[in-house]
């Protein structure tokens, strides 16, 4: 079992940039591939960066490709999600979750723990 709590989240304008980070539970923490999702209003769940167990691979959704950066810290226990140049378009509840393999997902149903999210709101 994980216990995932997210952070970092709240109010920035477009062009402006966040720090969110996720803490997890759990002694097996650097056994897990950690992802971020996001949920906007009347939309879907989707993915939006994902990394493998040891830092080693990292997959990002095309919206966040190059303004993103996830990026983890095993001794901590933690994972972190970096967005810069930030869009109104990114406004949503973002997800903390994990996976129970080494290799990377992107799909919601791959993952077995989810945190219960931070809010993102970005100001045009």
């Amino acid at each position: 079992q994980v216990q995932l709590v997210e952070s970092g989240g709240g109010l920035v304008q477009a062009g402006g940039s966040l720090r969110l980070s996720c803490a997890a539970a759990g002694r097996t923490f650097s056994t897990y591939t950690m992802g971020w999702f996001r949920q906007a209003p009347g939309k879907e769940r989707e993915f939006v960066a994902a990394i493998s167990s040891v830092s080693i691979s990292t997959a990002y959704a095309n919206s966040s490709k190059g303004r993103f950066t996830i990026s983890r810290d095993n001794a901590k226990n933690t994972v972190y999600l970096q967005m810069n140049s930030l869009k109104p378009e990114d406004t949503a509840v973002y997800y903390c979750a994990a996976r129970r393999s080494v290799s990377i997902g992107i799909r919601i149903p791959e993952y077995d723990y989810w945190g219960q999210g931070t809010q993102v709101t970005v100001s045009s």
